[in-house]
């Protein structure tokens, strides 16, 4: 039967999955669009909004801008549609920006691509949960107080589904992805009939609020902020190309047809959702702010009312824009994988695990999400001028990169690819620009700065990396044959408080490895009772450790006494190890830790942990020659009673059962550092 931590385990994450279950796990076309497209399809909640928001100083002017700056996202959208069909063809291993960079353009423009896209993975997590809330606290008012604990509970909950696999995060997400998109489609057409009926007029079933007064006219620099802002929309497009190994054969086709789909929705529900707004009259209410009511709710309510399709609608935009963070959660654990590979990242980012995942990247990416969330109070508003940059950079990267992979492999064909690239190329460029310059001071600053400290780290932990592989020898074939002739037994020190079973154990085993044995002894007490202690253990060494020693032919264990002038017991250990290891220079110093193991959380509560700071400090201060074995004592399990002296008699076919010694043993059971109580508490 399986233990209780083990049986959550399996609960929350299901059953261990093998390596040879791989193939099983890769999802089609059908699914690649939950599990890929959700970032991009729910752009359109949040981007139509976010660009709004930035006009609302227009007022009602506000919505004869809305048409013409989405055109032209929409047309960059396009434009960089048919450059990532390319990347997919070229790059079916996985052609993210980091790999097409790296291999067109260089280590360096390839790091700092990856900067980029792990920033924007992080950003996109942190925005898609807080859009989703925010259309919650739309329809529920009285939730606005709550926001950010709805934000850091849906970020758990993809956490756990993420860390179940990839394949079930596509049947889960499913339903509510062809929700969302069947119910704001409904919307869109019966809002397009009434217009159509209404000859460009018609009449809201819930009139959305007045617009705000104008209070600035408009200007180039304000149009420019809301298409920077709107530019949010296009995310997301960059997720197919970098998890073409996701999909099942045929895996190109398959990667493409996702793509398609995705990016035919998008362009639906974008144009769609800007002309129902202008049609009624719909602009951005200010977000946070009390009265608070996002765009898409009020679209919804002056279509169909405020019935019942009007709740499914609004629970199906919550479900993907919270969901919709899954792009990032099914992309940034591979993005960190390749980094591990080329030791950007600890390889522990390159370590499947036990779902086929590589959970190490799904819990960094929910903790990262969860601080921006936190800093930024979980308001969508707030975190969309950090959100474009990244995403912009990374398909900058990526776009020129492809140029300079047509230019360099040429052939048939190879001119059009440049060209479709190139527009890409210089259509992100620009877009990069505008939204650098027109969000510098409202917080893509931020971004700016992160994006270099990002591409830092990453340089530095290579760095580190080649620096610990050099001194390690590991690019050393030429090293030869272990030099045994020279070894020699090491020097094996065992710090012990008094002779119990744990100190006993540790002895025993010292005398294997070695003939120089020293049991190191430290009085941290100087009251009558202390001394007395250490007297009596000296007196009764030469019958209990020297003499079975000499019977048994071997050298005899000396037993060492260090004082403590301030009463601790780990500084003189650490002294003695350091001079043994100063006098011993050309010889191992062994230092053999006893240690009890507890089994029992309230064991590890009640217990001091001696021993583990011991070696902790050994292996920071101890030197290059000192090594640091453990001798484990372990209690007794399942309230079944084993008597260690038996077992002892046994092993060693001795009977040292008086009554006495049975007394002292019961005392003594505890130890190394088996400690007495009160040596315990310092």
């Amino acid at each position: 039967m399986s233990s209780p931590p083990r049986d959550l385990a399996g609960l929350l994450f299901g059953r261990r999955l093998r390596t040879d279950e791989q193939d099983a796990q890769k999802i089609s076309a059908l699914a690649g669009i939950p599990v890929l497209g959700l970032d991009a399809l729910s752009s359109a909640a949040y981007g139509p909004e976010a660009l709004l928001t930035v006009l609302l100083p227009l007022g009602a002017a506000a919505i004869g801008y809305l048409a013409p700056i989405s055109a032209i996202i929409i047309a960059i959208l396009l434009a960089v549609f048919f450059s990532y069909r390319q990347t997919i063809a070229a790059y079916p291993n996985g052609g993210g920006s980091y790999t097409v960079a790296k291999e067109n353009l260089g280590p360096h423009a390839g790091l700092l691509a990856a900067a980029a896209l792990s920033l924007d993975y992080i950003l996109n997590v942190a925005v898609a949960i807080a859009a989703g809330v925010g259309q919650v606290v739309s329809a529920v008012p009285k939730l606005l107080p709550f926001t950010l604990p709805l934000c850091l509970v849906i970020l758990v909950a993809l956490t756990i589904v993420n860390l179940r696999g990839i394949r079930e995060a596509g049947l889960v997400f499913m339903l509510p992805t062809y929700l969302f998109v069947g119910t704001l489609a409904v919307v869109i057409l019966i809002g397009v009939a009434q217009v159509a009926l209404a000859h460009g007029h018609p009449i809201a079933r819930v009139r959305p609020p007045s617009p705000v007064a104008s209070t600035a006219a408009v200007s180039l620099w304000l149009l420019s902020r809301a298409f920077a802002s709107g530019t949010t929309a296009m995310t997301g497009v960059e997720a197919v190309s970098n998890g073409v190994p996701l999909f099942t054969e045929p895996t190109i086709k398959n990667a493409q047809r996702s793509l398609t789909a995705i990016i035919g929705i998008l362009v639906v529900l974008l144009a769609g959702v800007a002309y129902v707004c202008i049609a009624y009259g719909i602009t951005a209410t200010a977000p946070g702010a009390t009265g608070y009511d996002s765009v898409l709710s009020m679209m919804t309510g002056a279509v169909v009312g405020r019935g019942w399709f009007y709740f499914l609608t609004m629970v199906s935009v919550v479900c993907v824009l919270c969901l919709s963070a899954n792009t990032s959660f099914a992309d940034f654990p591979r993005l960190s994988r390749l980094l591990a590979l080329d030791h950007y990242l600890p390889l522990g980012f390159a370590h499947l695990g036990r779902r086929l995942v590589y959970s190490l990247g799904v819990i960094v990416l929910a903790v990262f999400a969860g601080i921006l969330l936190i800093v930024f109070g979980g308001i969508t508003d707030a975190l969309i001028p950090l959100f474009a940059v990244g995403a912009l950079l990374a398909f900058t990267s990526s776009q020129w990169g492809m140029v300079a992979h047509w230019r360099r492999v040429g052939g048939p064909g190879a001119r059009r690819s440049l060209v479709i690239n190139g527009v890409g190329a210089i259509a992100t460029s620009v877009t990069l620009l505008v939204v650098i310059v027109c969000k510098f001071t409202e917080g893509a600053w931020i971004t700016a700065v992160a994006i270099p400290m990002l591409y830092a780290i990453f340089l530095g932990i290579r760095s580190r990396q080649e620096r610990v592989a050099r001194e390690l020898g590991e690019e050393q074939p030429d090293w030869g044959p272990l030099p045994i002739h020279e070894a020699k037994p090491p020097v094996v020190i065992v710090p012990i408080t008094r002779l119990d079973w744990v100190s006993r154990k540790a002895l025993s085993f010292a005398v294997t490895i070695s003939p120089d044995v020293e049991a190191v002894l430290v009085q941290t007490d100087d009251s009558d009772t202390g001394v007395d202690r250490v007297e009596a253990l000296r007196a009764a060494w030469g019958e209990l450790v020297h003499d079975p020693c000499q019977t048994c032919g071997l050298e005899p264990i000396k037993l060492v006494t260090l004082k403590s002038e301030f009463r601790e017991f780990i500084p003189p250990i650490l002294r003695h190890v350091r001079e043994a290891a100063h006098r011993h220079h050309d010889r191992y110093i062994a230092v053999v830790v006893p240690e009890v193991v507890k089994r029992r959380w309230y064991d590890i509560l009640l217990s001091g942990h001696r021993p583990t700071i011991l070696k902790s400090l050994l292996r920071i201060h101890g030197g290059p020659r000192v090594i640091i074995v453990d001798a484990p004592w372990h209690l007794r399990q399942n309230n079944r009673r084993v008597d260690p002296r038996r077992a002892e008699r046994r092993d060693a076919g001795r009977d040292q059962g008086d009554a006495n010694e049975q007394s002292r043993g019961t005392e003594e059971r505890g130890g190394i550092v088996g400690t007495h109580p009160e040596e315990e508490s310092r």
